[in-house]
């Protein structure tokens, strides 16, 4: 059994909830920095043997922190980035609504997304089931810190847990959230989706 512990960057300095940010590189802000200090307690006295993370600031400062308690090394992904939005970068839900109304009615529906001027929802998977494939070299046994995004993430979950990546948008997965994903021969199983009771004011 492999034990994959799915984490969600923190808050960063552009938070605003409902808006879309992808490939824009943005920090944590200091409400992320302090997530991701509580994360990085919670998981203090577990053995972790290897921690990826995406290659944007927000998803690698939150590995960095994650893993210092550990004396790891973070391995920098970009198969876990987030999805590039294109056009839609930056913007709420109704504004997309305004701006790409077949757009908003994909999202509605959960279909197979295109983003105007950036990725498809295809191009994204293809990206997660590169990672996953890699992950397939680890020992049996392991546990693996994965810090990503909403997007990535959510399509991890459906992967392996055998859903179609028509579901993503069904998953919650919050900032500084953990959910863990137990892996076996058999099959897989969701152990834990979108905690954060170890966030505190």
């Amino acid at each position: 059994m492999a034990r994959l512990l799915l984490i969600r960057h923190g808050q960063t300095k552009l938070y605003k909830a409902d808006r879309f940010w992808g490939k824009t590189d943005i920090e944590l802000s200091d409400i992320g920095i302090r997530q991701a200090e509580q994360l990085r307690d919670r998981l203090s006295r577990i053995k972790i043997d290897a921690v990826y993370a995406s290659t944007l600031l927000r998803a690698k400062e939150t590995a960095e922190i994650i893993a210092s308690r550990h004396k790891m090394k973070v391995i920098p992904l970009k198969e876990l980035c987030e999805c590039n939005f294109g056009f839609a970068e930056g913007l709420t839900f109704k504004e997309i609504e305004q701006k790409y109304p077949e757009l908003a009615g994909e999202l509605s529906r959960g279909k197979a997304v295109s983003f105007p001027g950036g990725e498809s929802l295809e191009l994204l998977n293809q990206r997660v089931r590169g990672f996953l494939e890699k992950l397939e070299l680890d020992t049996p046994e392991s546990k693996i810190v994965i810090v990503a995004h909403g997007g990535p993430l959510r399509l991890i979950i459906c992967h392996l847990l055998g859903l179609g990546i028509e579901h993503w948008l069904q998953l919650r997965v919050d900032h500084a959230s953990l959910s863990i994903v137990e892996t076996y021969p058999e099959g897989n199983i969701l152990n834990l989706l979108n905690d954060v009771s170890h966030l505190k004011p």
